[in-house]
C-alpha cells in the first residue's frame, strides 16, 4: 500500500493542503493516519476518494452535498462529468484518476469518447500531452510510484500505435521521406511515436527506429532509405560524448538532409548548430513545417 503526504494529495487534487484540512475536520471526507513517529499520512483509498471529490467540487457541486454521497454515487457523478464535460482541466483530473485507481476501462473510455469528439490528434495535443506533463511533475516529486507511471505510458503508447496503424501508406513519389529515431540513452519515446503520427497522417512517409539507437544503425538505415529529412528528440542524459559534440557529428555525417531536433537538452543550453541543423522549440513548428511540405508535396503531384 502506498502512503502520500497531505502535500501529495494537494499536487495531485489541485486542492490547497489548508482547504484539505478544513474538509477533515468539518465533514470527514478522509482520515489520516499517523507513523509510529505522529507524522500524518494518506493511504490509495484516501488519495482516490479525495481525486473525486476534487473532481466534483471544481464541476459545482458544494461539499457539503459530497460528503452526504455514497461511494458508488460518487464514482457514477464523476464518470458522468467525464463524459460530458470536455474541458481540458476536467479531463486531466479524470485521466490522473483513472492512474492512480489503475483503471483502464476508465482511461480507455476517457481517451475514446475524445478521440469521437475532436480527433485523435487534437485528443493528444490537448488531452493527453498536457497530461503527461503534470505526469512528469508527479513523478519528479515522488508523487506517483514507477508502477503507476509505467500502467498509464503504455495504454497512452498503444492508442498511439493504433493511430498510426490507421494512416495509410503514402503511394505518393513526391512525398517526403523522415527517419525518426531516439539517440543511445534516450529511452522516452512516447514525443516520438506522436511525431510518427503526424508525419504520417500528413501523407509523409516514415522510417521508425525507435529508442535507444546507437550511431552506426543511423548511418546504416541512412544509406538505405537516403530520407530528406531526420528526426530526433534528445531529452536525456548522453553518456559517451556531449550534446553539442553529437550534434556537429551528425550534421557532418548527413550532409545530404535537414535534420531537425528538440527535446530539453538541446533546448536547455545555447548550441552552435551546423547549416543543416534545425532546433524546433515547439510542437507547432514542426506541424507548420509538414503542412507546408504538404502543400507542395500535392502540387508537385498535380
Amino acid at each position: 500500500m502506498a502512503i502520500y503526504s497531505i502535500k501529495d494529495l494537494e499536487k495531485l487534487s489541485d486542492i490547497k493542503a489548508h482547504t484539505i484540512r478544513v474538509w477533515e475536520q468539518r465533514y470527514s471526507i478522509v482520515e489520516p493516519k499517523r507513523t509510529s513517529t505522529n507524522i500524518r499520512y494518506y493511504s490509495d483509498d484516501d488519495l482516490k476518494k479525495l481525486l473525486n471529490i476534487a473532481l466534483l467540487n471544481k464541476n459545482g457541486y458544494k461539499i457539503s452535498k459530497i460528503a452526504k454521497m455514497s461511494k458508488q454515487e460518487m464514482a457514477q457523478k464523476v464518470a458522468d462529468i467525464s463524459e460530458v464535460n470536455f474541458e481540458n482541466a476536467t479531463q486531466l483530473d479524470a485521466l490522473t484518476i483513472s492512474m492512480i485507481e489503475m483503471d483502464e476501462y476508465k482511461f480507455d473510455k476517457i481517451i475514446s469518447t475524445n478521440i469521437h469528439q475532436i480527433g485523435f490528434e487534437q485528443t493528444m495535443l490537448e488531452i493527453i500531452n498536457p497530461f503527461l506533463d503534470k505526469l512528469s511533475l508527479l513523478w519528479l516529486t515522488g508523487s506517483i510510484n514507477p508502477a503507476q507511471e509505467h500502467f498509464i505510458s503504455c495504454l497512452i503508447r498503444q492508442k498511439i500505435i493504433v493511430a498510426i496503424d490507421k494512416e495509410p501508406y503514402s503511394e505518393n513519389p513526391n512525398a517526403p521521406k523522415f527517419l525518426l529515431f531516439l539517440p543511445e540513452g534516450n529511452t522516452d519515446e512516447l514525443s516520438l511515436l506522436f511525431l510518427h503520427y503526424i508525419i504520417k497522417s500528413r501523407g509523409n512517409k516514415v522510417i521508425y527506429l525507435g529508442q535507444n539507437i546507437p550511431f552506426q544503425d543511423i548511418k546504416a538505415v541512412f544509406s538505405i532509405h537516403q530520407p530528406q529529412f531526420i528526426y530526433s528528440i534528445i531529452s536525456e542524459v548522453f553518456t559517451k560524448e556531449p550534446v553539442q559534440k553529437y550534434i556537429e557529428r551528425i550534421g557532418s555525417t548527413f550532409t545530404q538532409c535537414d535534420i531537425i531536433l528538440t527535446g530539453y537538452r538541446v533546448l536547455a543550453q545555447p548550441l552552435r548548430c551546423p547549416q543543416n541543423i534545425h532546433i524546433h522549440e515547439t510542437l507547432g513548428q514542426t506541424i507548420s513545417l509538414l503542412d507546408t511540405l504538404k502543400e507542395a508535396s500535392v502540387s508537385l503531384g498535380k
